[in-house]
């Protein structure tokens, strides 16, 4: 009977929103945003140097909106480089224009010009972010966006306040010349010199003790701690010394509640956690908590920890400004954290998630498909050309690609070409569906069966309304790396995941239809497969990556045009008149 009342209760609003007779806490409303893309002088780590920003913030301003708002942010491009500004996972529906990603769906802002991205946030709340789109930019030019509910959260812990926890990764020096010279010599980029919470390294660091973030809690109190890896290029792990986590929320899509010591967030992923201040402190009334990388990579890599702490209110230390400095050693274990290589952990952390599938909030996964997309997400190795000096393994450069196909921009935004049935020979729709050269995927020796890609810019498109599924086979060249893939313009299910190599005659039959979790971005499992299935449904041009950037930078990219469908209400709207121009 309940569960009849909760839903009578949900078709009742409904419509009310149809009939346009919502009571005046669902009022639709225009919230509008100023952003100045600018550098801004910052110190971390013992130097100072410019940094990009976003009005001199570093992380830039929070969006705080309720879902069913229109959202317009005005940003001005206040440097003499390109810049765009992507909302992740924000669905973007008929609004392809905003979305975003430089030579996709736009041409980037050139210095001294502004464009307004306009938008309606419909069917989505929780937590999202949006970052720079343009080269490596969001290694500082990014922030949260969080959406409000408008209906109560599906779970019934008091949460007496809630505050936004960013991973992001600093670079002592020039972050462009790290991109400019692994493009140029094809190698691996520079490491960072740290990860931050909040733009904060914490006091693992040098000079860093005084930036650390602490937040002040209550005993007894539950807060909402809204995750975001902002990171350029590594998954990470996060746990709070003493202390459980409930899961309630990823992307933006509420969970089925689950306790963890820890949770992994992979790049460009976000995770809700409720924390219950429940513990006692010790003499320094504060708890660590801290975040460092999940390795799967043979790669050389940022080794370090970043941390913040909880501070009980209350507690003779409360008036500190800063806890004393952390010793140099740290022992995860005393802290919550796996160890860096436990991919055990984060199997069994993935396995937990689960849609709520509830009549609320249902749980759409298509139940069958019109197409299968398999596709080898890969590093390669290319011949280095002659005359040029390649530092990439065996003097070779090092590149990245789907079905072996790496990536190219073009010089107009392929929305703008598609949109204006632009036939310029700049991208195709020849995508391949399925890998050209079928051999044992993660079995192979890492270099000597490794092979040159192939370089353009082709692309998947399906009719308005294709139930899709698309298959990411990892592969063992170079490394087993687990490879985040997030896909524009579309919320998608996780149906299945596995080791080893995708069977496409055995592996479907073990696909959960029921509650799989929902996301914009999954972490292909090092070594494996993962399988997403959605209904394309909004029409336009969206762009499918590794959202670890110097694997975008290679090439690992694709994407996928929806075709409008019959009615114009399908149809992706006409381009706003300041839309940039290349």
């Amino acid at each position: 009977m309940e569960g009849l009342i909760q839903h009578y209760g949900l078709f009742v609003v409904m419509l009310m929103i149809l009939a346009g007779a919502l009571p005046s806490g669902f009022s639709r409303t225009t919230q509008r945003f100023q952003f100045n893309v600018e550098w801004k002088n910052v110190t971390r780590l013992c130097s100072t140097k410019p940094l990009l920003t976003v009005n001199g913030e570093y992380p830039g301003p929070t969006i705080a909106v309720h879902e069913g708002d229109h959202v317009e942010i005005k940003v001005t491009n206040h440097i003499a480089d390109n810049t765009t500004i992507h909302w992740h996972g924000i669905r973007q529906l008929r609004t392809g224009w905003a979305d975003g990603p430089a030579y996709i769906t736009q041409c980037p802002i050139r210095g001294g010009k502004s464009y307004t991205y306009k938008f309606t946030v419909q069917y989505q709340r929780g937590t999202l972010w949006w970052h720079a789109h343009y080269a490596w930019q969001r290694a500082s030019v990014y922030g949260a966006f969080i959406i409000h509910p408008r209906m109560p959260f599906p779970f019934s812990a008091p949460i007496q306040d809630e505050f936004p926890i960013i991973f992001g990764e600093w670079w002592n020096g020039d972050v462009d010349e790290v991109e400019n010279e692994m493009v140029k010599y094809g190698g691996g980029p520079n490491i960072s010199d740290a990860y931050t919470i909040n733009g904060l390294p914490g006091p693992f660091y040098p000079c860093s003790n005084k930036d650390t973030f602490i937040k002040t809690v209550e005993h007894g109190k539950t807060y909402l701690l809204r995750v975001i890896n902002a990171a350029l290029n590594d998954e990470l792990f996060f746990a709070v010394a003493n202390h459980t986590l409930t899961v309630v929320e990823i992307d933006a899509v509420y969970t089925k509640p689950f306790t963890a010591t820890a949770i992994m967030v992979a790049p460009g992923q976000t995770t809700n956690v409720l924390l219950t201040a429940n513990q006692v402190p010790d003499s320094s009334g504060t708890f660590l908590m801290a975040a460092w990388p999940y390795l799967t990579s043979v790669f050389p890599f940022d080794n370090s920890t970043t941390a913040g702490f909880l501070r009980y209110k209350n507690t003779v230390t409360e008036n500190i400004k800063h806890p004393q400095k952390m010793p140099s050693t740290f022992e995860p274990n005393k802290y919550n954290l796996p160890k860096m290589e436990d991919t055990n952990f984060v199997t069994k952390f993935s396995d937990k998630l689960r849609s709520l599938a509830s009549p609320q909030y249902p749980c759409t996964v298509p139940k069958t498909i019109d197409k299968r997309v398999v596709t080898v997400v890969s590093l390669n190795l290319q011949d280095c050309p002659a005359n040029k000096t390649c530092k990439g393994y065996e003097d070779k450069r090092f590149f990245a690609s789907m079905n072996n196909q790496s990536f190219v921009r073009p010089s107009l935004s392929i929305l703008e070409s598609h949109y204006n049935k632009l036939r310029n020979n700049e991208y195709s729709t020849d995508f391949p569906e399925k890998p050209l050269k079928p051999f044992d995927y993660t079995g192979v020796d890492p270099v000597s069966e490794n092979m040159n890609t192939q370089f353009g810019t082709k692309i998947l498109e399906v009719p308005f309304g294709t139930n899709l599924e698309i298959v990411l086979q990892g592969t063992s060249f170079l490394n087993v790396e687990n490879h985040p893939i997030h896909v524009h313009g579309h919320n998608f299910f996780i149906v299945g995941r596995g080791f080893g190599n995708f069977n496409v005659a055995k592996d479907p039959a073990k696909y959960n239809l029921i509650d799989p979790p929902e996301r914009n971005t999954v972490a292909v499992p090092t070594g494996g497969w993962a399988a997403i299935r959605f209904k394309a449904d909004n029409p336009g041009v969206w762009f499918i990556h590794c959202h670890l950037e110097e694997h975008t930078s290679w090439g690992l990219a694709s994407g996928l045009i929806v075709q409008n469908g019959p009615r114009a209400s399908q149809w992706v709207l006409p381009p706003p008149k300041d839309l940039p121009s290349c």
